[in-house]
């Protein structure tokens, strides 16, 4: 991602961010301010009972990340990711949490389904 044609740029460019074809990290938009912000919630930060579970995809899976028990710097470190984009936005926000896919381990419906729950339990409309 460019981010001088994704933030800069119209319409009528296919690199900018009216097209969504290229999707923004925390890091390329933090200190920013943006009319509509759309977030991807993976499976790398999931609600369950009692909390939140902190994952990262290596390899060919998710690996749970631990910090000795409790909340310790790489678990900080996903939730500012989170903050970071969930703050961007002064007009709107569409957040978006994947269905999950039974077919596929890496995508499981477990993952997703509970983290939705938990937003949706918050009131936010979630698509």
């Amino acid at each position: 991602m460019d981010p001088v044609h994704w933030f800069l740029d119209g319409r009528e460019d296919t690199r900018s961010s009216y097209y969504l074809e290229d999707a923004a990290t925390e890091f390329q938009i933090q200190g920013l301010e943006l009319d509509w912000i759309g977030v991807t919630w993976d499976a790398d930060l999931r609600r369950v009972p009692g909390g939140w579970q902190f994952h990262e995809f290596r390899g060919t899976k998710w690996n749970a990340v631990s910090d000795g028990g409790k909340l310790g710097n790489r678990q900080r470190y996903l939730l500012n990711a989170y903050r970071v984009l969930l703050t961007r936005a002064r007009q709107g926000m569409v957040i978006f949490v994947p269905p999950g896919d039974p077919t596929d381990p890496t995508r499981r419906p477990d993952y997703y389904d509970q983290t939705y729950d938990y937003l949706a339990g918050l009131g936010l409309s979630l698509v």
